[in-house]
């Protein structure tokens, strides 16, 4: 069964400009098959939005979790997971 993760990130204000997302999530190392983040700033804007592409993509089972940008380059996972489908 594919899986797909939604990462919210919940201060995206504080993202700078030049905050590689792409790299800060290969970081995290998920084994997941798919990954679309959500934000003020960067990826989907709504949860609905990103639910909606991995399952569009195949993903049968997908699950959110929250987000904190720290150190200006890194996410951390809260653990927060809410299982969607």
């Amino acid at each position: 069964m594919k899986t797909g993760l939604i990462i919210y990130i919940t201060n995206a204000d504080n993202i700078l400009d030049d905050f590689e997302i792409d790299k800060a999530v290969k970081r995290l190392n998920l084994n997941v098959d798919m990954i679309e983040v959500v934000s003020g700033k960067i990826g989907h804007f709504d949860v609905m939005d990103a639910w909606r592409t991995l399952f569009v993509k195949g993903m049968k089972h997908i699950i959110c979790d929250i987000a904190h940008v720290i150190n200006d380059s890194e996410l951390k996972l809260t653990g927060r997971e809410v299982v969607i489908v």
